[in-house]
């Protein structure tokens, strides 16, 4: 049987480590969500499309949402859960429209997604350490615009 100082010393050590790994992911700074943010808006208004930019952090919360004139309120929720289904599976919304697209109706049953193209997550040493999400114009136009705010922190 080990003993106690031993034990404790071990327990210690396992939730030093574990908090370690939890604090060693990168994380995006404000400056790089509002500079992908607005690389995002700058593109929307070049073609005049009003939408909904929603950004997330690796747990799929919301970070940031920017919402332009005159756009329709359901894209604030549609926005977040492009960014949300993006960054929790780690691949952009698109890939569900795509799938949808060609017969595969069980996407749907999986929690969290949706089957429409504006979400893209933000991939880091190949982790997802956050999403964009973009709704307002059709979905290959909310593409266009959250891919230019990928592009921002290329």
């Amino acid at each position: 049987m080990l003993k106690k100082p031993l034990l404790l010393f071990m327990l210690a050590f396992l939730v030093s480590a574990a908090a370690m790994a939890q604090t060693s992911q990168r994380t995006l700074s404000l400056d790089e969500v509002k500079s992908m943010v607005k690389a995002a808006e700058e593109r929307a208004k070049k073609d005049n499309w009003n939408v909904v930019i929603a950004v997330v952090d690796a747990g799929g919360h919301l970070v940031y949402l920017q919402r332009m004139d005159g756009v329709q309120t359901a894209s604030i929720e549609v926005a977040q859960k492009k960014a949300r289904a993006a960054v929790l599976y780690k691949r952009p919304t698109k890939v569900f429209e795509d799938g949808l697209k060609s017969g595969n109706q069980g996407l749907m049953l999986l929690p969290n997604v949706i089957a429409s193209e504006g979400g893209v997550p933000i991939i880091h040493d190949g982790q997802a350490i956050g999403a964009i999400g973009v709704s307002g114009v059709t979905s290959a136009e909310d593409g266009i615009i959250a891919n230019a705010g990928i592009d921002a922190l290329k």
